[in-house]
């Protein structure tokens, strides 16, 4: 039977089938009665599932995070798909495919990988290259890079999402330091690259995404900026030199002021022109990347014009893309949307209205 996924579904749909659940909490309600509050997802879509009239003994046989084979039926509750669990239950190997429960990159993680590698190859500070490569040789840890998501439900929130968003962020940086010629391009590259690297611990991605404890208790931003210190001392034995204390310094300041404010996470705001530009770099393409997802998805057509509310933007985004492609884009577009021949003439703009043409002879 073909799998019917979340993003799929309507409310008063039925389901019965393997899903990732997260986030188990046992409530009380008014009554009395104790409920299951729980986060189910497939590869599609993330819900809230609601289990009513439970107890410890039901709350105790769902894991923390995996799957489970759940039946129940869906409501819309505040313009938004919950689940109603009815019945819940372990699952076994073999009945669902790990590719329909956990979400991929639509990118292929060793071209990504390999051009990762390309552009921090091209580091020319020798100390920020030998701390990069201390990273580079860590087996284990970029075997997570690769495979670990961005989040756990905000943006890049799938496997090989962490990859992808630092590749994007480094691609940007590259293109845009040239603009600004007082900019550190080492910095900035070294920086982004290693901004968001202790996610690779701070989140759990083996079945359903979630925070480890050590990431609920630290966090990526502190741990990623500790982490520093340990590949320093081994690019240190790889140089056979030490390394200059207050490039460790700006190296840690640009982590831990990446989130910018502190409301936001930030432990510092950026200082320096480096942690400004990884700052706005980095958050441009977590901030496009969500936008894009609930404005320009599978699903955004036959969503309405407008998103609900959403807290990371402040308010309401707006869905229709109100100026699609009509040509290719590499064929130049004559008045009246005719393809001109001839409409470049030496590197410039040749005008063919004939009523420029009767003014250049008077």
């Amino acid at each position: 039977m073909q799998r019917v996924f979340l993003r799929e579904c309507a409310p008063g749909d039925l389901v019965d089938d393997v899903f990732c659940v997260s986030g188990k909490q046992l409530s009380a309600a008014s009554n009395g009665t104790h409920f299951i509050k729980v986060l189910v997802s497939d590869r599609s879509l993330q819900v809230n599932g609601r289990m009513w009239k439970a107890n410890r003994e039901i709350f105790n046989s769902v894991p923390d995070g995996g799957f489970v084979r759940l039946r129940g039926k869906l409501e819309n509750y505040q313009n938004n798909l919950q689940l109603i669990i009815e019945q819940i239950w372990a699952a076994k190997e073999g009945t669902y495919e790990l590719g329909d429960l956990l979400p991929h990159t639509d990118k292929d993680i060793p071209t990504m990988c390999a051009k990762l590698h390309e552009i921090l190859g091209s580091i020319q500070n020798r100390h920020l290259a030998a701390i990069v490569q201390a990273y580079l040789d860590d087996e284990m840890l970029m075997k997570n890079l690769c495979r670990a998501p961005a989040a756990q439900s905000m943006h890049h929130a799938f496997i090989g999402g962490l990859l992808e968003h630092t590749l994007n962020a480094v691609e940007v940086a590259d293109a845009i330091v040239k603009f600004y010629p007082g900019l550190n391009r080492d910095l900035v590259i070294t920086g982004i690259f290693l901004h968001d690297i202790a996610k690779t611990w701070e989140l759990s991605y083996d079945s359903a995404f979630g925070y480890t404890d050590g990431g609920n208790l630290v966090g990526h931003i502190v741990k990623s900026a500790l982490w520093v210190e340990d590949k320093v001392r081994a690019a240190e034995q790889m140089l056979g030199e030490k390394i200059p204390q207050n490039l460790i310094d700006v190296l840690q300041h640009i982590i831990i002021s990446h989130h910018g404010v502190p409301e936001f996470g930030a432990v510092k705001t950026p200082a320096t022109p480096e942690a400004i530009a990884v700052h706005h770099i980095e958050n441009m393409d977590a901030k496009l990347m969500s936008s894009l997802a609930v404005t320009r998805g599978p699903r955004a057509e036959t969503e309405g014009s407008w998103t609900d509310y959403m807290k990371a933007f402040g308010g309401r985004l707006y869905r229709p893309d109100v100026a699609p492609a009509e040509v290719a884009a590499e064929e130049p577009i004559g008045f009246n949307g005719a393809v001109a021949e001839g409409l470049l003439v030496g590197g410039g703009l040749k005008i063919t209205n004939p009523l420029f043409e009767t003014a250049r002879q008077k």
